[in-house]
This record gives structure tokens, sequence and C-alpha cells, in this order.
């Protein structure tokens, strides 16, 4: 069974999808645009700028992270 996830700001996921590697590409109103190059392709990704992230949100943008990076989603939510 996965973890609990946590509530997060927008920001917070940000971080650390630029610590991963993630470059911001833009940023359209409250939605924030990264990329990066993977050994798959570019891996593009959207995330809300928004106070606290809904859950359901959370958790779709840490599996597809997890998938793109290889790196499990229990290890991204430790690094949150």
């Amino acid at each position: 069974m996965s973890p609990k996830l946590p509530q997060v700001s927008g920001a917070t996921v940000v971080g650390l999808l630029r610590k991963l590697g993630y470059s911001v590409v833009r940023q359209r109103g409250s939605h924030v645009q990264l990329a990066k190059s993977t050994p798959f392709g570019e891996h593009r990704i959207t995330v809300p700028a928004h106070k606290t992230i809904a859950k359901g949100t959370l958790g779709d943008i840490l599996t597809r992270v997890s998938l793109w990076n290889s790196v499990s989603k229990e290890d991204l939510l430790r690094m949150l």
C-alpha cells in the first residue's frame, strides 16, 4: 500500500521537480509547465501553482514523474 499523500503547495512540487533536473518552460495563469530531457525523450509536466494541490493531482504528478525518471513514488514522497 502506498503511503498517505501529504498536503503540499505547487511551489513545493516545482522545487522537487527542479531538484530532479526539470526546468520551468512557461507559466500561464496558475499553472507552471516544466520539462526535462530523459532517456525516454522529453518529459513535460504541468503543476498547478496553488496553495494546496489536490491529492489526486499530486498522486498523478508523482506517478508520471516516477515513470519518466525511474524513481520510486515512495522516494519522491520522501524528497517532498
